[in-house]
């Protein structure tokens, strides 16, 4: 009796070892595909920002709710010029690590989970840090007007300490 069970045992564990690692499989896929949340979009062609960017609109601003709201992708190094929203901004960050400032502040590193309301009418840019990418949601109000840009954000101000 004390042989079956042992003989037992010997098909059993072996079983239950490929059981584990075939679910550590399906669990490792599951959170790679999990890692993106919405599609990386088209490149920004626009002088607005420098470096690669990309952008993947998920909803455009029309008469019922006057907010556009899009997927920005920042390769390493790429930023936005200085810019304000008459209406605000909501940034959620998705990936990465990015930098936000306001104009008169110090930079701000921003991480997965990160989430700034940019203020109405406030000069601002944001982008990935120097060696990795960003990802963001961004919600901006349009009830208030376009976006008013302004200059590039130069490489001393981007190079800048961070709190």
């Amino acid at each position: 009796m004390k042989t079956i069970k042992q003989a037992g045992l010997w098909i059993v564990f072996p079983l239950c070892l490929f059981s584990c690692t075939q679910d550590s499989k399906i669990s490792q896929n599951v959170k790679t595909e999990d890692a993106v949340v919405f599609a990386k979009g088209k490149r920004v062609t626009n002088d607005n920002f420098s470096g690669a960017v990309y952008l993947q609109p998920l909803i455009e601003s029309d008469s019922l709710n006057q907010n556009n709201v899009g997927n920005v992708t920042f390769e390493p190094g790429a930023r936005s010029k200085w810019h304000a929203h008459p209406a605000g901004q909501i940034l959620l960050v998705t990936g990465g690590v990015g930098y936000y400032q306001e104009k008169g502040n110090q930079k701000i590193i921003l991480r997965k989970g990160d989430v700034i309301k940019c203020p109405p009418n406030i000069p601002h840019w944001h982008g990935a840090s120097a060696d990795i990418a960003f990802c963001q949601v961004a919600i901006t109000g349009r009830e208030k007007g376009p976006t008013v840009w302004l200059e590039a954000v130069s490489d001393s101000v981007y190079l800048a300490g961070a709190k």
